[in-house]
């Protein structure tokens, strides 16, 4: 694969990851505007989410067992223009209930990513934590973008148009990623690029058992941040935020800070093994979230950089320890087995965040709860089977550099 083709490949997965958290996290800021439009409170809206939440998670299982037995671009195609496709209808919705089918839908096609593009990724990147490290930049930078986006587009021109172009850009995409694939700029791989060790049918299974653990409290943890963030802040930064697009704005100075995180993390990937990195990135998140349960304003917006940092930083980590114990032929399935917890149970995020402002106006329990989770992901982390490399992995990865 030329190096051309091989950045293609890495420059559709990176705009496909920011996407699919973009158009998942439109609407955590777009419903503070929506209190107005529709005269209901919050905690009536923001369960309206909640169904495509579900969908983004439990859709990635056949997902990817989709993309293992059909085709990875062909899914990928499906991703980029079913994605547009439902945030548009999402942007007409008449009524609350339209809007819920909307972000089913929109739930239902971001699905596709997760286990599709992160085994993409893996299967064509010369070294993988570098690779992942990128991606989850972009995956990233899509959620700073998400609240920016949204905010300006609320406040400039209407909530409408906060799904509508959005969804516009990813059916071009999506049209442009079909036509490079087809056209052989952009070759596809059915085997890594890379050499590693066949796994062993026992580490695997310890594997699936430990990131089923750390699926389960990590996601819990990312999506609770990522939905109730932009509450949060418009809760607890009232000295110097105001308005949907103040507060869309503070969110993506989070997000895009940290999201740097990633390529650092990457590159450790490459480096040091994944086991005790996993558990002490995990760690140092439990302090900075109780801390976060009293804090406002500026010291709550340092808090919240670090933690993002740390929080966002373990992705990669994760990703990589799947594709260490996983064979290339099951992979995305397996992924898409991870992002099901992930995702999908972690949707329980949405009514946890809402419930615990309804009854009692503010977020000190959810911090505490949500660092509690993390130190449960550092000590389950420490349970991975141990690693072992392939001597024609070490060369590959030797001659990467």
């Amino acid at each position: 694969m030329s190096d051309k083709s091989s950045g293609l490949s890495l420059a559709f997965a990176c705009a496909g990851h920011a996407y699919s958290h973009l158009f998942m996290l439109l609407y955590p800021t777009v419903v503070l505007a929506l209190e107005g439009v529709f005269g209901l409170p919050f905690g009536e809206l923001l369960p309206l989410a909640l169904p495509g939440f579900i969908a983004f998670g439990v859709c990635a299982l056949p997902a990817g067992w989709l993309s293992d037995r059909w085709s990875a671009m062909g899914m990928l195609t499906v991703f980029f223009i079913g994605t547009g496709c439902a945030a548009i209808v999402t942007g007409l919705a008449q009524s609350p209930l339209g809007i819920g089918v909307g972000l089913t839908l929109i739930g239902v096609f971001a699905s596709i990513y997760h286990p599709v593009g992160t085994a993409w990724v893996v299967r064509h990147a010369a070294r993988r934590g570098k690779a992942l490290g990128v991606n989850g930049l972009f995956g990233n930078l899509g959620v700073a973008a998400a609240a920016l986006i949204a905010g300006a587009l609320t406040d400039l021109i209407s909530w409408r148009a906060a799904f509508i172009a959005p969804g516009v850009l990813a059916i071009a995409t999506g049209v442009a990623f079909a036509l490079f694939a087809r056209s052989g700029a952009m070759a596809t791989r059915t085997e890594d690029r890379v050499a590693q060790a066949e796994p062993a049918r026992a580490d695997t299974i310890r594997m699936m058992c430990v990131i089923a653990m750390t699926s389960l409290c990590g996601g819990l943890v990312f999506q609770s941040m990522t939905i109730g963030l932009p509450k949060v802040f418009d809760v607890r930064l009232t000295g110097f935020v105001t308005g949907t697009l103040g507060v869309g704005v503070m969110v993506s100075i989070v997000y895009a800070v940290a999201g740097f995180a990633q390529i650092a993390v990457g590159h450790l990937v490459d480096r040091y093994p994944l086991k005790p990195l996993f558990s002490i990135i995990f760690l140092l998140q439990a302090p900075l979230l109780y801390l976060a349960a009293d804090l406002f304003d500026l010291p709550l917006m340092l808090i919240a950089i670090v933690f993002v940092f740390l929080n966002v930083g373990a992705l990669p980590v994760s990703e990589a320890v799947v594709a260490r114990y996983t064979p290339v032929d099951r992979r995305a399935t397996i992924y898409g087995a991870k992002f099901v917890i992930a995702l999908g149970v972690a949707a329980l995020a949405v009514p946890m965040v809402a419930l615990i402002h309804e009854r009692t106006g503010d977020f000190a329990l959810l911090f505490t709860i949500l660092g509690t989770l993390a130190l449960v992901v550092a000590i389950a982390a420490l349970f991975l089977p141990p690693e072992r490399r392939a001597p024609a992995a070490a060369a590959s990865l030797e001659q990467a550099d």
